[in-house]
């Protein structure tokens, strides 16, 4: 904690205002550096590999070729260890003279160590890059639906903590009504997946209509709501699984699959191509979703309203908006949103559904909306970056990296940690954000 005081200029010294002003200094940004720099020492400098790595950025069908890049294990990661120093104590230079650690400055140091760590590992062998970003997006799409989800409601003043449940929700009834569609009902593929979608749409809504009812309606704790919610889903969903899907497994859980689309010519272009243009149309909403979030939050009359009522909703009914009604209809939109990415587990990734299939996806979607600073564009960053850590431990194994079974399996979990808690900082959420309105 330090105090800074401040003289107002052109202000005659026999009356002169002295403003004291609190400044709280945030080192966790530095000393999170500082640990991921000591563990780039440890690894890169004292436990050093040898040989050759190789990253392949193109592959065959692409507009142009780009030659393999291959670097020397020891001395680039050796590089990479010097210059994370080098970048943590620049932090803390940032924060001894009053300034904040800006985000592009994390994002250099995690580009940095992150190109250490993946040479130092994959000596001898050769990282799929465009692979590697592939399988990121495929994980981030429930994140980053769910994140919006969370972004939606939140900014209405509702703590989503539901949004498990919502996936959950959402991923379960998407497979059992496809499933359906095509196999009871025979309708086509398309008509069977669109049906997919919209019911776990639906699903989704359902979920966020108890959890709005409750925090709206009879004021109870929001986040008791969300956690109570997601026991109920997951016992539900795991209950109908065992006793309804099980039993007929062609029938009730096989739902058609997206399969991918490629944009013509904009697939076609290196590394970025595969990644971002040739996907399902699942991941094209997502594209549409995120502008559509972004735009309606701060650029339309509906995005004013929500973030009044999450903001100063006193004042919003001061002016005529009808704070609970807000809250209410956005908190079903935020599961309609979360909804549609449960769907992507069932219609597009695995293909059927199965027990806790979201696998904590939903409170790392809720990790991205706070990193984010309940912002949809940097809560979808947030989500892409936890869905770089998930598909990590995937090409780790690949290409044999020393690195124990178990720890691959916390990285998604250990960065969603260090992202929060070491470079988030001061944060602040919607000021009525998980506070009742209660009319006067």
């Amino acid at each position: 904690m330090s105090t800074v005081t401040e003289t107002q200029p052109g202000i005659p010294s026999s009356d002169q205002i002295v403003l004291e002003r609190t400044q709280i200094k945030s080192w966790k940004a530095p000393i999170a550096l500082g640990v991921f720099a000591l563990l780039a020492i440890v690894l890169f400098v004292f436990l050093p590999r040898q040989g050759d790595s190789s990253f392949r950025f193109a592959d065959p069908g692409d507009f142009f070729a780009i030659p393999l890049l291959t670097v020397p294990t020891q001395a680039t990661s050796v590089i990479c260890a010097i210059l994370c120093v080098l970048l943590a104590v620049g932090a803390y230079f940032y924060i001894a003279s009053g300034r904040k650690v800006p985000i592009w400055y994390a994002i250099v140091f995690a580009l940095v160590f992150m190109f250490g760590f993946l040479t130092w590992a994959a000596a001898g062998h050769t990282v799929p890059f465009t692979g590697l970003l592939l399988g990121s997006v495929s994980l981030s799409v429930p994140l980053v639906f769910g994140a919006l989800g969370g972004v939606i409601s939140e900014r209405a003043g509702v703590v989503n903590v539901a949004i498990e449940g919502q996936l959950l929700a959402g991923a379960f009834v998407s497979a059992f009504i496809a499933s359906v569609a095509q196999h009871v009902w025979h309708l086509p593929v398309v008509a069977a997946l669109i049906i997919g979608m919209l019911s776990a749409m639906i699903a989704g809504v359902l979920v966020s209509f108890v959890l709005a009812a409750f925090a709206i309606k009879y004021l109870v704790e929001q986040v008791i709501v969300g956690v109570v919610l997601n026991v109920l889903v997951t016992g539900l969903t795991s209950f109908l699984f065992s006793t309804v899907l099980s039993n007929d497994i062609p029938v009730l859980n096989n739902p058609p699959r997206f399969e991918r689309l490629p944009i013509p010519l904009l697939s076609e272009i290196p590394v970025i191509g595969p990644v971002l243009f040739k996907q399902t149309i699942i991941v094209y909403l997502m594209y549409i979703a995120v502008f559509l979030v972004w735009f309606g939050l701060f650029k339309t009359r509906w995005g004013l309203r929500v973030r009044a009522v999450g903001e100063h909703p006193k004042a919003a009914d001061t002016v005529g908006i009808n704070v609970n009604g807000t809250r209410f209809w956005n908190v079903s939109l935020a599961g309609a949103v979360a909804g549609l990415g449960g769907a992507y587990f069932t219609l597009a990734s695995v293909g059927a559904f199965g027990k806790e299939m979201t696998n904590g996806a939903g409170f790392i979607a809720l990790a991205a909306v706070i990193f984010g600073r309940w912002d949809p564009i940097r809560a979808t960053l947030a989500a892409l970056l936890f869905g770089f850590a998930s598909y990590l431990q995937t090409t780790l194994g690949i290409i044999g990296a020393p690195v124990p079974s178990e720890f691959m399996l916390m990285l998604p979990y250990v960065v969603t940690i260090f992202a929060v808690a070491g470079l988030v900082g001061i944060s602040r959420a919607p000021a009525a954000d998980g506070k009742p309105y209660i009319k006067s």
